[in-house]
C-alpha cells in the first residue's frame, strides 16, 4: 500500500506542474521526433557538401542513403537505452532529478543542432540526435509515472495522459516549424531542428519550485516532512488540512514504511531481476510490454508516414499534400485534446477494447482500398477517410493509455522498473518499425499494412481477458488481480 494523496480534484498547484513538465520535456521531445521529416532532402544536401569539404569523399546515392539511416536510427537507440535505464534513475535520482535530466539532454541536444551547420560537422549532427534520443527515452519512461504519481485517484489517468499529449503537441508544432514557409529552408534548417530548446526555459525556471513526487519522498525516502510539504505545494494549505494530510500518512505507515518487506523483498528499489522472475508480476509485465510496444507495431508511424503519397495519388501536389499531412497531424493533436476528459469519465478497459478492434478493421480495409486504389478510383477517397478514422480512434485509447497504465498496475516498488521495461519495448519496437518498413513496403506493397491490423486483433484479445478495469481504483485493489500470471482473467 502507498500514500494516498487528498481528493481534491483539480489545483492551480496541480494545474502549473502538469503544464510546466510537459511544455518543459515532452512537447520537446514530440518536436524532435517531427523536426527532422521535412528538411530532410535539405540536410542531405549539406551531408554531401560537408562530406566533399571536409573529407574529400563523394557519397554516392546509396552511401547518402546508409548515413541518413543511421542519422535518424540514432535516435531510436538513444531511447532504447535510457528506456532500459530509466527506471535505475528514477529510483536512485528521484523524479524531479529525472525530469531535470530530460532537460538537460534535450538542451545539449538543440545546441549540437544549432552549431552543426556552422562548424560543418556530422558529428555534431550525430551527437544531438543520440541526446535527443537519450532524452526521449527518459522522458517517456518517467515522466507519465512522474505525473501519476502527483495526482489524486479520480484525476491519475487525466495527469498520465499529458505526456502523450505533448508528445503529440510536439509532433504538430514541429511540423509547421519545418515548413519551408517557416523554418525549414537552406539556411534556417538547424534552427528548425533546435529551437525546441526555449521550452526547456520552463524547467530551469521552475525547477526549484516543482515538487517531488510525494509518494516516492514518503515510500522511497521515508521523507515524511518533505512529502507533506510537497502535497501543500500541489494541493494547497488552505484546501487541505495539515490534520487530514497526517492522518492520512498515518494510517499509511503501517503498511507502507520504507522498511516493510513483501515475500522477503522490500516494497522498494526492487531490480530488474527480481521483478521479471517475480510469477506475480508476470501478467502486469504482459500487459504493459504488450500495450506500449502494440502501441508502435499498431502502425502510426507507418500511417503518417504513407499518407502523403494518398494525398498525392488523388491530385493533390507534393506541397499540397505536405499541408493535407500536416492537417492529418493537426487531427491527431485534436483528438488526443480529449484525452483527459475520456480518461476522468471513461473506463480504461473499454476504451482499450473500442480503440484496438476498431483500429484492426480500419487498417484492413485501408490495405484493401490501398491495394486497389488504381482500379477503383473512388478508393482514393476510402483511403483518406480510413486514415482520419485510424487517427481518431487511435487517440481514443491506443494512443494514450498504454504510456500511464504501468502506474495502475504496479505498487510503488516494482512499479519504475515496469515502466522501464515498457518504455524499452516502446522504443524497440518503434525501431523495427522504422528499419523494416521501408523494406517490406516496398516488397509487400499495400500488405505492409496486415502485420499492423494483426496486432490490434491480438491486442484486443489481450485486454479483453486479462487487462482489468483500473480507474478510480487504488493500486492495492488492482494488484491482486493480475497476481495469478494467465489464470488471472477478468470476469464480466
Amino acid at each position: 500500500m502507498e500514500l494516498k494523496l487528498p481528493d481534491t480534484g483539480w489545483t492551480w498547484g496541480l494545474c502549473w506542474f502538469g503544464v510546466i513538465v510537459n511544455l518543459s520535456v515532452s512537447v520537446a521531445a514530440g518536436y524532435q521526433v517531427s523536426s527532422i521529416n521535412a528538411p530532410a532532402k535539405l540536410i542531405q544536401d549539406w551531408l554531401c557538401t560537408v562530406f566533399v569539404d571536409r573529407y574529400g569523399v563523394q557519397l554516392t546515392a546509396n552511401a547518402l542513403q546508409i548515413v541518413w539511416s543511421v542519422i535518424v536510427s540514432t535516435v531510436l537507440l538513444g531511447g532504447i537505452i535510457t528506456s532500459h535505464f530509466s527506471g535505475y534513475i528514477a529510483t536512485i535520482y528521484g523524479r524531479k532529478k529525472s525530469f531535470l535530466f530530460c532537460a538537460l539532454l534535450l538542451t545539449g541536444g538543440a545546441l549540437c543542432f544549432l552549431c552543426c551547420r556552422a562548424a560543418s560537422s556530422v558529428e555534431l549532427l550525430l551527437l544531438g540526435r543520440l541526446l535527443v534520443g537519450l532524452a526521449s527515452g527518459l522522458t517517456t519512461g518517467v515522466i507519465p509515472m512522474y505525473l501519476a504519481e502527483v495526482s489524486p485517484i479520480k484525476l491519475r489517468g487525466a495527469m498520465g495522459v499529458l505526456c502523450p499529449l505533448g508528445l503529440t503537441t510536439g509532433v504538430v508544432v514541429a511540423q509547421v516549424a519545418s515548413l519551408e514557409q517557416a523554418l525549414g529552408t537552406e539556411e534556417h534548417w538547424h534552427y528548425a531542428l533546435g529551437c525546441f530548446a526555449v521550452l526547456n526555459l520552463f524547467c530551469y525556471a521552475f525547477y526549484f519550485w516543482i515538487p517531488e513526487s510525494p509518494k516516492y519522498l514518503y515510500s522511497v525516502k521515508g521523507d515524511q516532512a518533505g512529502s507533506l510539504r510537497a502535497i501543500r505545494k500541489l494541493f494547497g494549505r488552505h484546501t487541505i488540512g495539515d490534520d487530514y494530510i497526517k492522518l492520512q500518512m498515518e494510517c499509511a505507515n503501517g503498511q507502507n514504511s520504507p522498511s516493510s518487506q513483501e515475500d522477503g523483498q522490500p516494497q522498494v528499489n526492487r531490480s530488474l531481476w527480481s521483478v521479471v522472475r517475480d510469477p506475480t508480476l508476470t501478467l502486469p509485465l504482459v500487459l504493459v510490454c504488450a500495450l506500449q510496444g502494440g502501441q508502435q507495431l499498431s502502425g502510426i508511424n507507418a500511417v503518417f508516414f504513407y499518407s502523403v503519397s494518398i494525398f498525392e495519388s488523388v491530385g493533390f501536389s507534393s506541397q499540397a499534400a505536405k499541408f493535407a499531412n500536416l492537417g492529418v497531424g493537426c487531427l491527431n493533436l485534436f483528438a488526443s485534446l480529449f484525452g483527459p476528459l475520456l480518461m476522468a469519465r471513461c473506463n480504461r478497459r473499454t476504451l482499450c477494447l473500442l480503440s484496438c478492434s476498431s483500429c484492426a478493421i480500419i487498417l484492413f480495409v485501408l490495405t484493401l482500398s490501398i491495394h486497389f486504389i488504381h482500379l477503383i478510383d473512388w478508393f482514393s477517397y476510402v483511403c483518406i477517410g480510413t486514415i482520419l478514422l485510424y487517427i481518431i480512434f487511435y487517440q481514443f485509447g491506443l494512443g494514450p493509455i498504454p504510456f500511464f497504465i504501468g502506474s495502475e498496475l504496479f505498487d510503488l516498488g516494482p512499479r519504475p522498473t515496469a515502466m522501464a521495461l515498457g518504455s524499452l519495448s516502446s522504443w524497440g519496437c518503434n525501431f523495427i518499425v522504422g528499419m523494416a518498413f521501408p523494406t517490406l513496403q516496398n516488397i509487400w506493397g499495400a500488405f505492409v499494412f496486415l502485420p499492423f491490423s494483426i496486432t490490434c486483433v491480438l491486442l484486443t484479445v489481450l485486454i479483453k481477458f486479462y487487462l482489468p478495469e483500473t480507474r478510480g481504483k487504488e493500486v492495492t485493489d488492482v494488484v491482486p488481480k493480475v497476481a495469478h500470471g494467465f489464470r488471472s482473467r477478468v470476469k464480466e
